[in-house]
């Protein structure tokens, strides 16, 4: 059985140390905290854990900076979501769930296009 390992992008990456930073002080940054952490392990546990994105709603920004072919999401409280490829690791008993972004609804809707009514 390949093991997965989860790596975050810089911009989710800073999302992250945010959160763990107020955590400490803030019900809400504590509740969302737990919420990823509980959602990394999921995807530890299946790779393909989130829903798929079709190939065609894959936002171009993703495809020219990361080179990826596949998305998932995530969703995450407050409508949240966690976007994530999966790409071969290292080795050939290795999958890397690389996290692109977590970002909100509003930023989320701009992403993939959806206009707001």
């Amino acid at each position: 059985m390949k093991t997965v390992r989860v790596i975050l992008s810089s911009e989710a990456e800073e999302v992250y140390k945010y959160l763990n930073e107020h955590a400490a002080h803030s019900k809400s940054e504590q509740i969302f905290l737990n919420a990823v952490k509980k959602k990394i392990e999921l995807i530890k546990a299946n790779p393909h854990y989130g829903d798929s994105v079709p190939k065609k709603l894959i936002p171009r920004e993703y495809q020219v900076k990361y080179g990826i072919n596949n998305l998932f999401r995530v969703e995450l409280p407050k409508y949240w979501r966690m976007l994530y490829t999966l790409t071969e690791g290292e080795s050939q008993i290795e999958i890397v769930a690389f996290v692109l972004d977590m970002i909100d609804h509003k930023e989320y809707d701009r992403k993939f296009g959806y206009g707001s009514g």
